[in-house]
């Protein structure tokens, strides 16, 4: 980057207060502070649990995918599995506990495969990206209450072209997509 470039500012945080509390995330004014200008604001902060999302991969070069309703976008939606994360849980151990509920899939290593940010404007929790490797179908789904999964095995190129084509348009299942894929090349490059 070139120095004669601004740098901005890092806003100062001040209190914050409780606007509403749910099930799923509580939502905070918090107020920022501009260094600089002095500029003052709240703004509005979704505090919600770490999430985590699992890239299973099968000895024969499928992904595990899901298909359910999502009542954001009031329609279905192909994703990888995943979930909340337990206060305290480590992300690995989350995603495997997701796999095995959600699909009935276990796995004989895993390990993580990066973190991010879900949306920095609103939201301060992170989304933990996990590979699962040698995945088989050998217990029963345990599904929320809410939950009704359909699972399916894809071949990891299949998968692929589902999000090329916009078949899958979770950001999050596009961001661990993005971080299985070198993994992926390697294997293939392997056989």
């Amino acid at each position: 980057m070139s120095s004669d470039r601004p740098v901005p500012s890092r806003w100062e945080k001040g209190a914050s207060r409780s606007l509403a509390e749910t099930r799923i995330f509580d939502v905070r004014g918090v107020e920022f502070r501009h260094p600089v200008r002095g500029t003052e604001r709240e703004f509005v902060v979704i505090h919600a649990p770490d999430w985590v999302n699992v890239v299973a991969l099968t000895p024969d070069g499928r992904l595990v995918m899901v298909n359910q309703f999502r009542y954001g976008t009031n329609a279905f939606s192909w994703e990888i599995p995943g979930g909340v994360i337990d206060l305290g849980e480590d992300p690995v151990a989350a995603g495997v506990r997701e796999l095995q509920e959600e699909t009935g899939y276990v796995g004989k290593s895993a390990r993580l495969l990066g973190s991010v940010n879900p949306n920095p404007a609103i939201l301060n929790n992170r989304c933990h990206l996990v590979l699962v490797e040698d995945a088989v179908c050998t217990t029963d789904q345990e599904w929320d209450a809410d939950e009704e999964i359909e699972v399916a095995a894809v071949p990891v190129d299949e998968v692929y072209e589902w999000a090329r084509s916009g078949r899958i348009t979770h950001s999050l299942v596009l961001n661990g997509l993005l971080l299985f894929a070198p993994v992926w090349d390697k294997i293939k490059a392997s056989r």
